[in-house]
Formats: structure tokens, sequence, C-alpha cells
């Protein structure tokens, strides 16, 4: 049951590009490194309560470590409103060039976390020579908690590589019971060219 007299709080979800150098940070680091930001910003931020009281803030599905992006998200709950223009502004003052705000929305209180709402990823690969086309293996052994786990690529991989010259697109889709990395899946495909970058550059709630 609701409390009627519990505090109202506003449930803020921006976007932020993470490149260049910074797309070497690992998630948590990332994550510091936006308390930071929305600190310095000065928002009315939400703190959790107990004996650890921590800013309310959420992120989207990690990246891997070398990954850059240009739609990460995370979502913060702020005690006051403060109107999206604003609050955008404040923040892009506060965040450097690498890891900075693009976009600001309001969003229900009921709406997914943004670690579920999108789980489709639309990778941007860059290679270093023009190639025809990538296949991918039918399945990859991964190694997660000391355990050896067979993928069936086919599970998450949503559609064919598109390939133009050296740029190639694909999407990954996340499940309930697991995810494909996009640095694993390509490290095992056949490809004639060296990857330069990889950039997850559109997240969505379906795919087709």
């Amino acid at each position: 049951m609701t409390d009627p007299n519990a505090p109202r709080v506003f449930r803020l979800r921006s976007t932020f590009v993470e490149q260049g150098r910074l797309a070497l940070l690992s998630h948590l680091e990332v994550a510091h490194a936006l308390e930071r930001t929305v600190r310095r910003a000065g928002l009315p931020f939400a703190v959790s309560q107990g004996f650890s009281p921590h800013m309310k803030i959420a992120f989207g599905a990690a990246l891997p470590v070398g990954v850059g992006s240009v739609c990460e998200i995370f979502d913060l709950q702020l005690t006051d409103y403060v109107a999206p223009d604003k609050a955008l502004a404040v923040l892009q003052a506060a965040s450097v060039p690498d890891l900075m705000v693009q976009d600001c929305a309001y969003i229900e209180k009921s709406a997914p976390a943004a670690s579920v709402a999108y789980p489709f990823s639309t990778y941007e690969v860059r290679l270093d020579a023009p190639v025809e086309r990538i296949e991918a293996p039918d399945e990859i052994t991964v190694v997660r908690k000391r355990k050896e786990k067979t993928l069936v690529v086919a599970d998450f991989l949503a559609g064919p590589f598109e390939v133009a010259g050296n740029l190639a697109m694909f999407t990954l889709e996340a499940k309930p019971t697991g995810s494909l990395r996009p640095d694993v899946l390509l490290a095992h495909c056949d490809i004639p060219a060296e990857v330069v970058s990889i950039t997850r550059v559109r997240q969505e709630t379906d795919h087709g």
C-alpha cells in the first residue's frame, strides 16, 4: 500500500555519450563519474534511507570496457521538479565532452528500469579495411564465474550483419537469462580485417 505521506519523487531519464578515452572506464567508474556530475550540477537528487544513504540513480545495461556509445541511459530521482531543459543545461555544464549528457525527459514512476526497458542494442563496428561480409558462428563458449557456458548466437543476434565498406552494423537482444557481449561476438567471427572501434548507436524496446 502506498504511503500518502511519502515524499513525491520525479524520475528523470537522461541519455549520454561514452566515448574516446572514457570508453575505457568500467561500468562502476562511469557510475561514480556521473554521480559526481549530478552533484556538481546542483540537482535536488533523492537519497535512499538506512545506515548508508546514497543517491537514487540507476543505470542502463553495462557496456563492455572499450565499447563506446552515443545512447547510454541513467534514471535519476529528484525531490523537486526541474524543467527538463534546465536539468539538461546544468548537467551539460557539469559534464566532460566524452561523458556528455545529451537529453533529459521525465518518465512515469511505473516505467520499466533503464536496465531492462531497452533489450535491443544496435552496434556500429569500424574496421581498418573494407570487407564484403561478416559471418557469425553458430555457438560461442564463454567462461562466467569460472564455469563454461555455450551460447547459441541466433538466440541473441537479431538479424544478419549489415556491411558497407569498412563499417558494419548488428543488433543484439539481451534476454532475462543472459546476454552476448558485442566484443565477444566479434572476436569469434571470421573477419578479414581488424576491429578499430565498437559503438552502441541505438537502444530499443523492440526490433523489426
